[in-house]
């Protein structure tokens, strides 16, 4: 990773909300405008900043059902209207900011060389219209920078068709004014590309097809077919490709420091030592984006058949069983029970469980996705220092919705298109059966399952969850139901687990029985206490206060 890169990203931070006591004369809260935006490099340190909107590692999942930590409001549908919501806020922040750089640009007496940052902002445009818009639905579109005067603050929201439409057009025009992977200089690898901005729009449009189609939208396959279209265009620009530097476990070592600049990475959130590091790692040791039985029982066997028909399956009376024949993502996303791994705390491998020395147990799974393997970082928690990246686009999702989208525009996909999908990611993750349309056939499994169980687990963890329940139309079934974990009744986890001299098991704890189903599983949060309403929680609301500025905005249905 290259320290330039960061360095002048700081640089364009403090250039945009710091002060320069040498300037008594200029405004000390803000860039001048009469002493900036004169070369490329003042553009070029302007589009800098548009990097702090990037998602950093988040725990997303936690909406939605297949990982855990504690009860969340969102997940169980009970979470409430509130007054201000920072990412509605801060989305418009970083649009002002690339409605600004356009302007500058295009008025610019130098403007045919500001071609590639009027491409940056716009992508950067798209890109935080789009984390809203997939939130809350219909936003106001603006796209200059106003001042406290402007008409334009008060706006209506644009429709849905107007606003998705305006998203895929600026990630379009951006398209062309960037760069393509291969071509960047050293210094620029990291900035966002033709690939990032043909990435983002076939997610886009895939998002507002399958929404559209499990509502009965006419134009839903005008855009499953921009999804198709641009995903193509990714896939055939060679610029791509799966990540595969660590042979059979090249799947969990992309998303550690071996990852970071892989060839699977499309855009990153990125990080470096003594610049800019992050305690994701951290995060994950302390059992706050666990795992949940629903998680782990959609991985297949290795006979390519789900655990209810492959005779593989060595279900789950031991702490290990279910683990056996699996599709290899499986452990490479969650740890055996009594592994040595590197944990928070432990710069060498330590036997793990779930309640050591990770700090939750609340449904048995140990996450084992994202934990570095660097000593260094793992000391403790005052050198915290973790510095892999976040990979925003990667070219496996890509993949994704390139089968996705074929899928459900004509309810039908050829094996060719699943060996040039879907297959490729079965075949980087060790995994002897691979997705045809004979296997599906021969077994009665369901071709949209399978697509939907394929994107589940590869993008585990990352995020993604939530909103594909809410695009699939499933929400209202899949998130009012118990969350569940291992299975503690009848097995060995009855007994003690000596790690260290001590038990470690928490398991035969009178409260731990009492928490589990007729089966013997861990119900870490039961149906009665979740719920979804598909009236109104298919959007989240809009803040409160921005609507009492500017009543035209109005509340989304049911808040």
């Amino acid at each position: 990773m290259n320290h330039t890169y960061f360095k002048t990203v700081i640089i364009s931070m403090l250039l945009l909300t710091g002060c320069n006591e040498g300037l008594d004369l200029l405004p000390k809260d803000s860039i001048s405008d009469g002493t900036f935006w004169k070369t490329t490099a003042d553009f070029k340190l302007a589009a800098n900043n548009l990097y702090f909107s990037l998602e950093e590692f988040n725990e997303w999942d936690n909406y939605s059902d297949i990982t855990f930590d504690v009860p969340n409001a969102v997940s169980n549908g009970t979470y409430q209207t509130s007054e201000n919501d920072s990412r509605w806020t801060n989305a418009y922040i970083y649009i002002r900011r690339c409605n600004k750089i356009i302007e500058k640009a295009t008025e610019s007496p130098i403007a045919s060389e500001l071609e590639q940052f009027i491409g940056e902002a716009k992508f950067f445009r798209a890109y935080n219209y789009w984390t809203i818009y997939k939130l809350f639905g219909e936003v106001p579109i603006i796209t200059r920078e106003l001042d406290i005067n402007d008409e334009e603050l008060y706006a209506s929201r644009a429709t849905r068709k107007e606003t998705v439409d305006f998203i895929i057009k600026d990630l379009e025009e951006a398209a062309t004014n960037l760069p393509e992977q291969g071509v960047l200089s050293n210094a620029d690898i990291g900035r966002v590309t033709k690939g990032a901005a043909n990435s983002l729009k076939a997610r886009v449009a895939l998002f507002e097809g399958t929404w559209g189609k499990f509502r009965n939208d006419a134009s839903a396959n005008t855009y499953l077919d921009i999804a198709i279209g641009a995903a193509t265009i990714v896939m055939n620009s060679s610029q791509y490709s799966l990540f595969t530097g660590k042979g059979s476990q090249s799947y969990r070592y992309l998303f550690i420091d071996e990852g970071d600049n892989a060839s699977e990475a499309i855009l990153d959130r990125r990080y470096q030592k003594q610049i800019n590091t992050h305690r994701h790692p951290a995060s994950m040791s302390e059992g706050h984006l666990l795992p949940t039985k629903k998680l782990a029982d959609m991985y297949l066997c290795a006979d390519g058949l789900p655990i209810t028909q492959s005779p593989l399956f060595q279900g789950y009376n031991q702490t290990d069983s279910e683990f056996q024949n699996r599709d290899p993502r499986m452990t490479m996303t969650i740890a055996i029970p009594g592994t040595g791994i590197r944990q928070f705390w432990y710069p060498e491998p330590v036997e793990s469980w779930p309640f050591y020395p990770q700090r939750n147990a609340n449904t048995g799974y140990i996450t084992y996705k994202f934990l570095s393997e660097d000593p260094e970082s793992n000391e403790s928690p005052a050198s915290i220092r973790f510095d892999s990246d976040n990979h925003i686009l990667r070219y496996a999702e890509v993949l994704l919705i390139y089968a996705e989208a074929i899928f459900e525009k004509n309810g039908t996909i050829s094996d060719e298109d699943l060996n040039k999908s879907i297959n490729l990611l079965r075949q980087r993750a060790n995994m002897p059966a691979l997705l045809s349309n004979s296997l599906v056939d021969a077994n009665g499994l369901d071709m949209q399952e399978e697509i939907r169980r394929e994107r589940t687990i590869e993008l585990a963890l990352e995020g993604f969850r939530f909103d594909d329940l809410r695009r699939w139309k499933t929400a209202e079934n899949e998130l009012p139901t118990d969350v569940k974990g291992i299975k503690i009744i009848g097995t060995p986890w009855a007994n003690p687990i000596v790690v260290e001299g001590q038990d470690r098991n928490p398991y035969p704890d009178v409260s731990w029985q009492n928490r589990t189903d007729a089966n013997g599983f861990i119900i870490a949060e039961s149906a009665s206490g979740r719920f979804f309403d598909p009236t109104k929680h298919y959007l989240m609301p809009l803040p409160t206060k921005e609507i009492l500025i500017n009543p035209k905005l109005q509340q989304n249905p049911g808040w």
